[in-house]
C-alpha cells in the first residue's frame, strides 16, 4: 500500500457518494421541538451565516468563498429549496438544501445541525423531513455525498436512512483556515499543519 503525500497547506478527504433509488415507504416523522422554515429567496448574508454556524466544525467553506452572483444563482434558483431549521425560540440551528435542478435526480445538497444538537435524535427528524420533501412526482433518485471531514457518524447515519454507497473519490483543497476563511480552531479533528509539533 502506497501513501500519497499531501502538501501541509492542503486538506485531503475521502468522499463517499450515496444514493436512494426507490421512494421509501411512508413513515411517521419523529416528534421534535424543531421546525423547518422555507427560505424562498434567502438573503445571502443570512444564508452564509447559517451555513457557517452549521458547517464550520466540518470545514464547510464552499459557499463562503463564492461570489455573490454565483451563490445567488444557486440558492435563488426555483429548483433549489433552502430550509432553515429553527428551535422553539425561532433561532436557526440547522440547514437543509434540496437541489432539483437535475430531475429525475434530487441532490441532498446540504444537511446539518449545529454541533450542540448532534447525537440527540434530531438528525432522524431532519432526515424524515428531507425524504418527505425530496420524493415527489418526477423524482427517481435521491443522492448525497459525505466525506471523512464530516462527523464520524455521518456515513453510518446515511446508510441507516436508506442510502447505498456507490462511489468514492479523494478530494484535496487549500486549507481554508490558513487563508482566514474559517478560524484556526475549526475542525480540530483535522489539525492545521503549519504549526510546529509539540514535543
Amino acid at each position: 500500500m502506497a501513501l500519497i503525500p499531501v502538501d501541509p497547506a492542503m486538506v485531503a478527504a475521502i468522499v463517499t457518494h450515496l444514493e436512494m433509488r426507490q421512494k421509501p415507504r411512508p413513515t411517521p416523522i419523529p416528534p421534535s421541538p424543531l421546525r423547518l422554515v422555507r427560505w424562498k429567496v434567502p438573503k445571502l448574508d443570512s444564508y452564509r451565516a447559517l451555513f457557517r454556524r452549521v458547517g464550520e466544525p466540518w470545514l464547510w467553506f464552499s459557499r463562503l468563498v463564492m461570489k455573490d452572483e454565483s451563490l445567488a444563482a444557486i440558492i435563488h434558483d426555483p429548483a433549489v429549496e433552502v430550509y432553515a431549521v429553527t428551535d422553539p425560540r425561532g433561532i436557526e440551528v440547522g440547514l437543509l438544501e434540496l437541489d432539483f435542478r437535475s430531475v429525475p435526480d434530487c441532490e441532498l445538497g446540504f444537511f446539518g445541525l449545529v454541533p450542540q444538537l448532534n447525537g440527540k435524535g434530531h438528525g432522524q427528524w431532519l432526515m424524515a423531513q428531507a425524504k418527505a420533501l425530496a420524493w415527489r412526482k418526477g423524482v427517481e433518485r435521491l443522492w448525497v455525498h459525505t466525506c471523512t471531514l464530516d462527523s464520524p457518524a455521518a456515513l453510518g447515519f446515511y446508510i441507516k436512512a436508506g442510502f447505498v454507497a456507490y462511489k468514492r473519490e479523494i478530494e484535496t483543497f487549500a486549507d481554508p483556515r490558513l487563508a482566514g476563511i474559517l478560524p484556526r480552531d475549526a475542525a480540530p479533528h483535522m489539525p492545521v499543519l503549519d504549526q510546529p509539533a509539540v514535543a
